[in-house]
């Protein structure tokens, strides 16, 4: 049986992209971590997985029923850490959206539990991750030029689909392939 590593996902607009390269930019010689590549940038709705890959068409389907969320704007600002600055984990760009983001994330959430999938036992916290950190290691440049940065502001876009992703593990991290769109507009 082959297994297909998936997620869904609404990806950020070509500005908020490029105002996050921008950042990493800056941000990168500051610090040792394993940092994203700004086109792998993405804000996850629901991670599903290691998933059959004979069951691609019934997942396919059952996205497709999501029902289409209102029209609303997602924010990127201010940056952050999982599960906290005293033992950081994940680095993230924050993510300010009214309640049909959480409303889709619960709706992928539940179309796919009937395949299998396990649901989400957290809380949806969107968020863009910017950076993992493995080990423990020196974050006090990286705040120097955070505090240095001019604004903390990265854009807002009107996201109009989520899409489903495979991840496959590549040489300076994952590799990322659109598997499929769910328009909503």
């Amino acid at each position: 049986m082959t297994l297909m590593r998936l997620f869904t996902c609404v990806d950020p607009s070509t500005d908020i992209q490029e105002n996050l390269e921008w950042l990493l930019a800056r941000l990168r010689p500051t610090a040792k971590l394993r940092w994203s590549r700004p086109d792998n940038l993405h804000l996850t709705l629901k991670f599903i997985g290691e998933f059959p890959s004979a069951q691609l068409p019934a997942l396919k389907q059952a996205l497709e029923q999501v029902p289409p969320p209102p029209r609303f704007d997602v924010g990127v600002r201010g940056l952050g850490f999982f599960p906290h600055a005293k033992a950081p984990r994940v680095f993230w760009a924050g993510v300010e959206a009214p309640p049909a983001l959480t409303d889709l994330a619960i709706a992928i959430d539940q179309a796919v539990e009937p395949l299998g999938v396990q649901r989400e036992p957290r809380p949806f916290t969107p968020h863009l991750t910017l950076a993992r950190i493995q080990d423990r290691t020196s974050l006090e440049k990286m705040q120097k030029a955070i505090q240095a940065l001019p604004s903390l502001e990265f854009g807002v876009f009107a996201p109009d689909r989520f899409y489903l992703y495979e991840s496959r593990p590549g040489q300076g991290g994952s590799i990322y392939s659109k598997v499929a769109e769910f328009p909503w507009r």
